[in-house]
């Protein structure tokens, strides 16, 4: 009888136990969660980098530079050298014409890099006639006219007046006569570049064996600038 009244009171001091724990827990909650609601404010008004507005945007990159204000200017050489095939029709004597195959070198030069400048050329072409080899050769100077084109190319004219020379000999007058040439041409180029491709067409006038003749020349070749 006296183990059980021990154990009732131990159990009835255990209970009592319980109840003032959860009764103080329920005053210990609301306090800690009204503590850490004002303090999180003060928290963050301490410590304002802390929070996401603070990271700073990042910078836009600066737009590419216009290349028109680097390569949008054509340079210009103060020279001109070519060399090339050269094709002529030449009209030696009335009923008596030639194919002749050659090559063609010119030599240009722009004052101050501008339109106008002074030409330089020299022809020679060759042909088979009557078992031998029939040679027209000419070296004139004269002036050009060019048209800078934006992408690079040019268009250009020119004159030429020089002499011209006729082999083998032929008994009807001299190896030697006046030339003039007139003609156009186009130099393909790609933009800022020293190299081009010429297509030339021109018109060579000379006066061999009492006889004028205006032959058709075109020519193909390549142009360096410096």
């Amino acid at each position: 009888m006296q183990g059980r009244a021990v154990m009732r009171r131990v159990m009835t001091l255990c209970g009592l136990v319980v109840v003032f724990a959860l009764g103080t827990d329920a005053q210990v909650r609301p306090q800690n969660s009204l503590f850490l609601g004002s303090s999180f404010p003060a928290i963050a008004a301490a410590f304002p980098s802390a929070g996401p507005a603070a990271i700073p945007a990042p910078t836009p990159e600066p737009a590419p530079a216009d290349p028109q204000g680097i390569y949008g200017v054509i340079q210009n050489f103060n020279f001109q050298i070519s060399g090339g095939f050269t094709y002529m029709r030449f009209y030696e004597i009335p009923n008596t014409t030639g194919d002749l195959d050659g090559f063609n070198i010119s030599l240009v030069y722009y004052p101050r890099g501008g339109h106008w400048g002074v030409d330089g050329e020299f022809v020679a072409a060759f042909a088979p006639q009557n078992g031998v080899t029939t040679t027209l050769d000419a070296g004139m100077g004269g002036g050009r006219f060019r048209f800078i084109k934006g992408s690079g190319s040019e268009i250009w004219v020119h004159a030429l007046v020089g002499g011209a020379h006729f082999s083998p000999q032929m008994p009807y007058g001299s190896e030697s006569a006046l030339a003039s040439e007139a003609g156009a041409g186009i130099d393909l180029a790609p933009p800022h570049r020293r190299a081009a491709v010429r297509i030339e067409a021109d018109a060579l006038g000379t006066y061999f064996f009492g006889t004028y003749q205006v032959s058709p020349k075109v020519s193909v070749g390549l142009v360096y600038k410096f």
